[in-house]
């Protein structure tokens, strides 16, 4: 039986390691939780001794296939519990996350795949994030950021990269949710901020709110 402080490490390890190819180092680890470099190398003991993590000094962190499966358990637990948030209790996607952090660790696995079943199988939550299925496999979407689209190509939001509260609530100013329509119309030469057609109407957005939207196309 895992910890709540165990399960956010595993967590957090889990989403550094996404796209690398090295050990996470203790320091990022930190950061990312936002707690002492100490307190980071004293779970680590702990995580290592339960054979959920290997370390080994100036390579860092790396899951083990145990510890893998352990993180994507409580990543399908969070993500589908703001689904249910969602689509059930008419949460708007910006006010989630801090709930599904604490319903997370529930620790019966049979509530969780009847959740699942109830909710119909989602393979993605709000915020476009994948929801891995109870043998822990994750559907890849294939997904660009809106920057990295050429002008006049028509594609569909599907995700965000950033999922705070601001981005979220900008979103919603802009009228941009999943499914959106988007186009690039214009890049202004001056800032790099960019025309895009939203649907049926035009807005204006800075590169950093295109670096932040995922997108594919139709």
């Amino acid at each position: 039986m895992l910890t709540y402080s165990e399960e956010n490490y595993l967590k957090t390890i889990f989403h550094l390691s996404l796209g690398q190819s090295q050990g996470i180092s203790t320091n990022a680890i930190a950061a990312k939780i936002e707690t002492k470099a100490s307190s980071v190398t004293d779970m680590i003991k702990k995580l290592n001794d339960k054979e959920l993590i290997t370390y080994q000094k100036y390579q860092g962190v790396t899951l083990t296939p145990k510890g893998v499966m352990a993180a994507k358990m409580i990543v399908r637990k969070h993500r589908l519990w703001e689904v249910f948030l969602v689509e059930k209790l008419g949460f708007n996607w910006d006010e989630v996350h801090d709930v599904a952090e604490e319903l997370e660790h529930i620790k019966s696995e049979k509530l969780i795949n009847k959740l699942d079943s109830f909710l119909g199988f989602p393979t993605e939550d709000p915020h476009g994030d994948p929801i891995p299925n109870a043998k822990g496999e994750i559907k890849q979407i294939d997904k660009k950021l809106l920057s990295e689209i050429e002008p006049n190509k028509e594609v569909v939001c599907v995700g965000v990269k950033d999922s705070s509260t601001e981005f979220l609530q900008y979103l919603d100013k802009q009228k941009i949710s999943l499914g959106s329509k988007l186009e690039i119309i214009e890049i202004e030469p001056f800032d790099q901020s960019y025309v895009i057609k939203v649907d049926n109407h035009n807005i204006t957005i800075t590169k950093k709110i295109a670096s932040n939207l995922f997108v594919k196309k139709q």
